[in-house]
């Protein structure tokens, strides 16, 4: 059963802009419909299959248009979690909804916008987006315009988001995924201050040469940064030429500098040695892949503080002026979140301080 056989069964025909993209003729013969891309806005790393896109990184959005009562969204995804905004309101949170097409009932009846968001980091599966099915009498209608402004941020568990929303710092496992939200990162409001669109190109517990308490010794972050797909071995992310971002914020080395265990094969001065080799690699590749038009911003943070300034000391020397330097300050947050982590306050307190740093380089916005 393809994505829009199921949803003619949920919900009878769809419609787009006044055209029918999918329905039964007298017949009985499927009309084949547009593709996902061409129904919702997104700039999040995902892989077109045509009536459907897949995607692994946290904080994906796909936003749409429609007019009517109700709308289905068309998800497959056993492992993460997501919001369905309408209006700008939360309507409903999906706890790995599994193959399902979900119906949001009993809207006014009117033109409306839509956004569904991955909420939390799940880099061993793979989730399937099949787009949005307008109620019966509704239509989908035009996608919405990009942003202008466009932002990437790269980072670890603080970029994800991981267990912010909890208010308790002790979770289990499964309380860290249902208690992650990137859609309130300070990633997202950062970008949503400055209304820029944004990938949070995020993995919990890596670094830029060493993981959390030195697990997995043989992957890093730079391991899966090319990649759409987390658990496809190879898979190279293809950008279909419109994401062009202004600025990068790169935040890696909480993981990095956590605690050396017994065993592992670094010193302090050779893992801060490493680091800053490996680090200055990473921006020229960045640099590379963006060109000299794009900010590249190098955040310090708690034990890596020290490391990050040399970095971009190093590089601003060799003439690139365009990478800058930004202090997290960990002043005023309370660190609610499981594990210790960042919590939804602190992730509001850091968004208020780094929209205006980011706003103000030199981006021409």
């Amino acid at each position: 059963m393809t994505f829009r056989d199921r949803d003619l069964k949920a919900g009878g025909t769809a419609t787009t802009g006044g055209d029918e993209v999918a329905h039964r003729d007298g017949a009985s013969q499927l009309v084949p419909v547009k593709s996902v891309l061409e129904q919702v806005h997104t700039v999040g790393r995902v892989k077109d299959l045509g009536e459907a896109v897949q995607f692994s990184w946290p904080g994906v959005y796909f936003e749409g248009r429609f007019r009517g009562t109700g709308l289905g969204v068309v998800l497959d995804c056993a492992a993460a979690d997501y919001d369905v905004q309408v209006d700008g309101a939360t309507v409903a949170t999906l706890v790995t909804p599994g193959d399902t097409t979900h119906w949001i009932n009993g809207l006014r009846d009117g033109e409306h916008t839509v956004r569904v968001v991955k909420r939390n980091d799940t880099p061993g599966d793979t989730s399937t987006f099949g787009g949005f099915v307008a109620a019966p009498g509704g239509a989908l209608l035009g996608k919405p315009a990009p942003r202008n402004r466009q932002i990437e941020f790269i980072g670890d568990s603080l970029t994800v988001g991981y267990g912010n929303v909890s208010g308790t710092v002790d979770c289990n496992p499964e309380e860290v995924k249902r208690n992650t939200n990137a859609d309130v990162s300070h990633s997202a409001l950062t970008a949503q201050q400055l209304d820029a669109d944004y990938q949070i190109n995020g993995l919990s517990g890596l670094g830029m040469v060493r993981n959390v308490a030195g697990i997995c010794p043989d992957i890093t972050y730079r391991t899966y940064y090319d990649r759409a797909l987390l658990d496809v071995d190879g898979d190279v992310w293809q950008n279909p030429g419109t994401w062009r971002p202004q600025i990068v914020v790169v935040n890696l080395g909480s993981n990095d500098f956590s605690d050396l265990t017994p065993g592992e094969p670094w010193t302090p001065d050779s893992l801060a040695a490493a680091y800053r080799t490996a680090y200055g690699e990473f921006l020229q590749e960045l640099r590379t892949r963006y060109g000299a038009g794009t900010a590249l911003v190098a955040v310090g943070f708690d034990r890596n503080t020290e490391q990050v300034r040399q970095v971009v000391e190093a590089r601003n020397d060799a003439g690139d002026s365009g990478v800058h330097y930004w202090l997290l300050d960990q002043s005023g947050l309370d660190f609610l979140g499981c594990d210790g982590h960042t919590s939804a306050h602190d992730d509001r307190v850091i968004a208020d301080r780094l929209a205006p740093f980011l706003g103000s380089l030199p981006t021409g916005w």
